[in-house]
């Protein structure tokens, strides 16, 4: 991929720039400092529909950099929040002998027998995994088979099987994937039941407080209207 050196920083320099069809970047890492880039939006935006995900392995070409490529891992893009245009990349700089960790879209195939006969249903839990391999070796996707998954089963971490060269992190426990019972009228009913209890409680307790404060407030002027004929009788004396 073809990169070209950015001079323009400013917000609006950048915003001109993106106007022209141009995607601003910036390239970091320990192998030299951070570079502020320009890259072609159409050649970014080809190259990226062709993989599964957004973590791709480039070898960035940046012109009049002393080195020829450079490897380097997209580690963020920004799209716009309604048109969802690119707004900037970030590339991380990595050496081919460098292990990196990155997040892996993790997908599942077949279709669970506890769905298929039992009715259940498949829930994703965790949609991303977190990787450690060298650049050669990192997956853009992981593929979980659940066909003999079964209804009240799960797959957690440690029944995933990593790509070669490859290692999963996190404990091995957490769910990944997982086949719940079909929920039925009656607990659906139910749980509507529980939901217009717990909303109405709130109201109860409030016209409890409203009537104790009516009552307490009876004896007071009672008291005082007690002390009010007992007046005239000390003035009087």
């Amino acid at each position: 991929m073809n990169a070209q050196p950015r001079s323009a920083a400013r917000r609006s320099a950048v915003k001109a720039l993106r106007a022209t069809g141009v995607i601003p970047a910036v390239i970091y890492g320990r192998l030299a400092p951070p570079q502020n880039l320009e890259l072609n939006s159409r050649e970014f935006g080809d190259a990226i529909a062709h993989h599964a995900s957004e973590n791709i392995l480039v070898d960035l070409a940046v012109k009049g950099d002393q080195r020829p490529q450079r490897l380097a891992l997209v580690q963020e893009i920004q799209h716009h929040p309604v048109s969802g245009h690119i707004l900037h990349v970030d590339f991380h700089e990595v050496a081919p002998t460098e292990k990196v960790t990155i997040n892996v879209p993790v997908e599942s195939t077949g279709e669970a027998v506890g769905v298929k006969t039992g009715g259940g249903v498949l829930e994703h839990v965790m949609f991303r995994l977190k990787v450690r391999a060298l650049p050669k070796d990192l997956p853009e996707v992981i593929t979980v088979d659940v066909t003999n998954l079964e209804i009240g089963k799960a797959i957690h971490l440690g029944d995933i099987v990593p790509p070669a060269g490859c290692e999963i992190l996190g404990h091995k426990e957490l769910t990944v994937l997982a086949v719940a019972a079909p929920v039925t009228e009656a607990q659906e009913t139910a749980a509507a039941a529980a939901a217009t209890d717990v909303a109405a409680q709130p109201e109860m307790i409030k016209e409890k407080k409203e009537e104790g404060k009516e009552g307490a407030a009876a004896p007071a002027k009672e008291g005082d209207k007690k002390a009010d004929e007992k007046k005239p009788a000390e003035k009087k004396k």
